[in-house]
């Protein structure tokens, strides 16, 4: 048998102590604390996220279970139920929102080499968009959000911003439902010679122009009523699907003012949907085939949303409070970006399905991890019940 670390404590140590002491030094998470630090805090979430909890008694009553092994899994004290749930709601949530940040910037180097992404651009390619998570408004009274007219419900949104070279998300910010889009893109400082991919929901003249002026490309759809003139047409290649490839300026007064420049008109027919794609973008120097297939790519973050819904605990919370969701949120982006880091570095042939799967009934083993992900045989495409995605390898 082997007498080495446990499978939980083989995986957290992906985490730099010093910079996760860094983000709580920063928000004096340590302040007036007796028992339970923010790392021992970390490691409970985290367990829950990976062992699949349906709530903090779940993962109080798992971990107490295996008190004689806690030391040994990281933990310094033994989780309480009401000192965890205390320490949610509140200890502030930003320090693991800023320890998020930092395992995304590591994360990025493993996987800007991923052949995933096939165009070939020269700048950094991003996508832009946001997913609602609905809440009973009556539980959660901080997140109202109005669906229609008479019908009221609560929500958090995530709001995101990732890479496409291998689909990692460089930069998260959480709100309540009713926070329009667009206003996210205030946050972004956008990158010189880099592509920004979003749909009709951040559709603002003024800021197109921020990107615009920034020395970025945007490329998103059009709007069924917008007033523009045709300066002139460039030739297009109809067999592809491209119907037209036009230089335009804004008809309408204020829109001319808050974008005065010209911008670039392409209509594109898909067969696959049998629908029409009216795409703006500031680049006049890529093909215009190149901006219909990189707008198709923005796909992948709606594949991102789908598989964290599916596979992490953020559609059921473990507090009330705002403080408590976005803590719970950030720490399951923690874990899955710990994982995802993990699978590269020890080059783990399996996709990150699989890997949460087997760490799911494994975290009390100790069986080194490279052993643990090779012991059984691969699952082939097409034979996951679950809906396995192809991001990530995921």
């Amino acid at each position: 048998m082997h007498h080495g670390k446990y499978v939980f404590a083989q995986v957290m140590e992906t985490i730099v102590l010093y910079d996760f002491n860094t983000c709580v030094e920063r928000y004096s998470g340590h302040r007036a604390v007796k028992s339970l630090s923010c790392r021992d805090q970390f490691l409970a979430l985290s367990f829950g996220q990976l062992a699949y909890r349906e709530s903090l008694r779940d993962v109080v009553t798992c971990l107490s279970a295996q008190r004689a092994k806690l030391y040994h899994l990281g933990f310094r004290s033994t989780p309480a139920r009401s000192t965890l749930a205390e320490a949610n709601e509140k200890r502030d949530w930003r320090i693991y929102r800023d320890f998020a940040e930092l395992l995304i910037v590591e994360a990025r180097k493993l996987y800007i080499d991923d052949p995933e992404f096939t165009l070939d651009l020269e700048g950094s390619c991003y996508v832009i968009d946001s997913t609602s998570i609905e809440m009973c408004l009556a539980t959660f009274p901080w997140a109202p959000y109005m669906e229609t007219a008479y019908q009221y419900k609560g929500a958090v949104k995530v709001h995101t911003l990732m890479d496409l070279r291998g689909s990692i998300p460089t930069f998260f910010h959480l709100t309540s439902g009713k926070i329009p889009d667009v206003f996210f893109l205030d946050r972004i400082v956008f990158e010189a010679g880099a592509y920004y991919v979003m749909d009709k929901g951040y559709h603002d003249y003024a800021r197109f122009y921020t990107i615009h002026k920034a020395g970025a490309f945007f490329v998103t759809r059009a709007k069924d009523n917008m007033g523009f003139k045709r300066l002139y047409s460039n030739a297009c290649d109809t067999s592809l699907g491209l119907r037209c490839d036009q230089v335009i300026r804004f008809s309408g007064v204020d829109a001319r003012k808050r974008y005065p420049d010209t911008l670039r008109r392409i209509k594109y027919y898909d067969e696959e949907t049998d629908r029409y794609y009216v795409f703006l973008t500031n680049n006049f120097t890529i093909p215009a085939q190149t901006v219909a297939d990189l707008y198709k790519h923005r796909w992948q973050i709606e594949l991102f949303f789908k598989w964290i819904k599916q596979h992490l605990k953020i559609k059921t919370f473990w507090g009330h409070s705002q403080n408590a969701v976005q803590m719970q949120i950030c720490i399951a982006l923690c874990t899955y970006l710990i994982v995802a880091i993990l699978k590269k570095r020890l080059s783990i042939k399996r996709n990150l399905y699989e890997i949460l799967q087997i760490l799911s009934v494994s975290l009390f083993d100790k069986t080194p991890l490279v052993e643990l992900f090779s012991r059984f045989e691969i699952q082939k495409s097409g034979d996951d019940p679950q809906g396995t995605l192809p991001l990530l390898g995921i």
